[in-house]
């Protein structure tokens, strides 16, 4: 096998995991539960991971799993090949019938990203990338004439042309950042709270130039890493280490990653 040949399995799993969710959005007999952290999750949660958890036991039976819904299968503590998959990112959006969301399945090699699918079937994009094979968006809402595109960073240097996206300013604030993130949001030439994986999509697409968020999960970003660096730019948490393990996710065009690293710092 070669990362080539996984970034297709993801792919693939990635087109059925569309077919799953897509019925359920807005659907008008979704359920919805509270998970003991009380956040939410719905059916279109848990068979959107059934089905990926199906797909890579019968593709690669002997790599391990890391979902959001069902834990973890394999080596805990993610040596060899792991699958960190999130079958819905952006529940919230979900559940309220907004369609910023998407299917997120990364594959890990002792605990560095090395592929990642991102599935947006509510707004008709997929993003995908494999160590040394570039990152690629294609729309996905039908048919189209449009080869999928190659996607790279942008070239903005100066933080006060930077186009900066931040997750939930409350996840902020808990954190005592609440002064930092609006210290950023004067220096900076624009902000929006984008939030969740389309700010880090954005910034692969050289659409944004930076995004930061706190309290995620390796599941959260595990995808989204390969994808960022893979089209250029840099991937850390907000201490500067790379990987989804931080707890928190800076993507940036790596031009700009060392002046956002010494503002979230400081």
């Amino acid at each position: 096998m070669d990362l080539a040949d996984d970034l297709s399995l993801a792919c693939s799993i990635a087109a059925d995991a569309d077919l799953v969710s897509g019925p359920r959005f807005r659907a008008a007999d979704l359920r919805v539960e509270a998970k003991p952290d009380r956040s939410p999750v719905t059916d279109a949660d848990r068979a959107v991971e059934r089905l990926i958890r199906e797909r890579i036991a019968a593709a690669r039976p002997g790599d391990g799993v890391y979902g959001e819904e069902f834990g973890t299968v394999g080596d805990p503590e993610g040596r060899g090949r792991q699958w960190i998959i999130d079958p819905i990112d952006g529940t919230a959006n979900f559940l309220r019938g907004v369609p910023v969301w998407a299917t997120l399945i990364g594959l890990a090699i002792d605990g560095v990203p090395v592929v990642g699918v991102v599935s947006a079937p509510a707004l008709g994009l997929r993003w995908w990338a494999a160590r040394g094979l570039g990152a690629w968006v294609d729309r996905t809402d039908g048919p189209h004439g449009d080869a999928p595109r190659r996607m790279r960073v942008s070239g903005v240097e100066r933080i006060e042309d930077a186009y900066f996206s931040h997750g939930a300013i409350r996840l902020w604030e808990d954190l005592g950042r609440g002064a930092q993130l609006a210290a950023i949001a004067r220096e900076v030439w624009r902000d929006h709270g984008y939030g969740d994986f389309w700010q880090h999509m954005l910034v692969a697409e050289g659409l944004i130039d930076a995004a930061a968020e706190f309290d995620v999960q390796p599941y959260d970003v595990a995808a989204i890493a390969p994808i960022v660096e893979e089209a250029g730019g840099r991937f850390s948490d907000a201490d500067g280490t790379a990987g989804p393990w931080g707890g928190s996710a800076l993507s940036t065009n790596g031009l700009l990653h060392e002046t956002f690293l010494d503002r979230l710092r400081a």
